[in-house]
């Protein structure tokens, strides 16, 4: 179905000549010395300690990046981010864990980035992994390329890359994927810049050397709105393209047509608790973020399900539902977000079986409905009223199950009440808890060669003795 429109063109124009006046005369807090150099050798001046970014310049650098590009999962699946199809991934960095089991949390172990992978590789509904949990267990300055070392042997599904700080990580990462078979333009690394506006020393450098090994550039802002940008939504969706647009500029003047990926990750401020808010607002923010992005002719990559909440309730439901379903009617390329809750700071593996559900529903919303001969079915109904009056033996029934007409599901409620009762009235929480001990009790991924493991370690070694301040 068409994507639906929540700004007119004519705002999101108004919207793209607002963040070209931000990048052109307001400017972006760039104090990394080597990168500046490269932008004012390519026209950008100076005003203060704030970098202006001319129009054109921006404008150039937009067309000539790659807005088209593919990631690969070590068995053979490729996803080609802006082709039509909606993509959905996990959250990423999560550092506690929910159990559903027994409504405790707890913090994040190196056990659990294996575990979440192989369960994400079972769902089919994840159709590209991140490496889900920030373990507590490990060196700070490794935490990041040690999610993704574990990630990569627990899942045959495309993988993004994980969200890197430094200009070092870079190097080891693209490392890491070569040893599965990933090239680095089939590789997504995620950077953020500090809201408002400042890209800072480690950002620059890590997103020149980023353009110099030809990674797909995922450039993640994450304002909030009313605290690190304006309250108003488009006011904050001005500031965030400004963010991710300067790093894309620096990007393809090292190296033109390097590919991107156009991300948002704007949250408002709940006034009353100074936390993040995860109502509908952020749906709609996320819809104009396709907008905007598509405006350019970019791949789009937002939040999806996303919640303040702290437990498998109510509140969980609606808000995820409402953020994901409404980007996705916008659009949206990828939706991020399966596994989250408490607005990113937990992840749940019961959740994670819930949104892969949840995903089938929003996927079928999106697929919207045809009123081509086929399904009016005037035949059908004519032949049906000619003979049995009954439409369940007839062929057109089964094809059109098998097709998709129905998002069938697997855990929720769908029986009597009779017949909930005898079954220990179950509710579809305890479905999703079950299931999730299921798969990973089960679930076999196929292993990586013992010289790929070894590998790895060597890297990650390598990674330790370069990173590592020791004390």
């Amino acid at each position: 179905m068409p994507p639906l429109k929540f700004l007119s063109d004519d705002e999101v124009k108004a919207m793209h000549e607002a963040t070209l006046t931000v990048m052109s005369e307001v400017g972006i807090i760039w104090t990394h010395q080597p990168s500046l150099d490269i932008l004012l050798q390519a026209g950008c001046t100076m005003k203060g300690s704030r970098v202006c970014m001319p129009a054109d310049l921006v404008m150039d650098c937009i067309a000539k990046a790659n807005k088209r590009p593919k990631i690969r999962g070590r068995n053979g699946t490729v996803n080609e981010l802006g082709g039509g199809n909606l993509y959905f991934h996990n959250l990423g960095g999560a550092r506690d864990v929910f159990d559903a089991k027994t409504g405790a949390r707890r913090i994040a172990t190196d056990q659990d980035v294996i575990d979440s992978t192989r369960l994400l590789d079972a769902l089919p509904n994840a159709h590209t992994v991140t490496p889900f949990f920030t373990p507590q267990d490990v060196p700070g300055e490794l935490m990041s390329l040690f999610m993704y070392r574990h990630t990569l042997p627990y899942t045959t599904k495309p993988i993004q890359g994980p969200g890197i700080q430094f200009a070092e990580e870079v190097k080891y990462a693209v490392e890491m994927a070569q040893v599965v078979g990933t090239l680095p333009e089939e590789l997504t690394l995620s950077l953020s810049p500090v809201s408002p506006l400042t890209i800072h020393d480690p950002a620059a450098a890590a997103i020149v050397e980023m353009a110099k090994v030809g990674v797909i550039c995922a450039n993640l802002p994450a304002p909030t709105g009313g605290a690190t940008s304006p309250m108003t939504i488009t006011g904050s969706l001005v500031q965030q393209s400004a963010e991710t647009l300067a790093l894309l500029v620096m990007a393809q003047i090292v190296n033109p047509g390097c590919a991107a990926v156009y991300c948002g990750r704007l949250g408002m401020l709940e006034p009353r608790t100074g936390l993040i808010w995860g109502g509908v607002e952020l749906g709609l923010s996320s819809a104009a973020t396709v907008q905007l992005g598509h405006y350019y002719g970019f791949s789009v990559n937002v939040y999806g399900f996303s919640t303040n909440a702290h437990t498998l309730d109510a509140q969980n439901a609606f808000e995820r539902g409402l953020n994901a379903a409404i980007p996705a009617l916008a659009g949206a390329d990828e939706l991020s977000g399966i596994g989250e809750m408490e607005a990113g700071v937990m992840g749940s593996y019961a959740q994670m079986v819930l949104d892969n559900e949840f995903a089938g529903g929003v996927l079928r919303l999106r697929a919207g409905l045809s009123a081509d001969v086929e399904h009016l079915a005037v035949e059908i109904i004519g032949n049906v009223m000619d003979g049995t009056r009954n439409f369940l033996g007839q062929k057109h029934t089964l094809k059109h199950l098998k097709a998709g007409e129905l998002a069938l599901t697997k855990l929720a409620e769908r029986n009597s009440w009779d017949t909930w009762e005898d079954k220990g009235r179950k509710q579809i929480v305890d479905h999703a808890i079950d299931e999730a001990e299921r798969i990973l009790r089960e679930h076999q991924v196929p292993p990586l060669e013992p010289q790929q493991e070894k590998e790895l370690d060597r890297i990650m070694a390598a990674a330790e003795k370069e990173m590592v301040r020791r004390k």
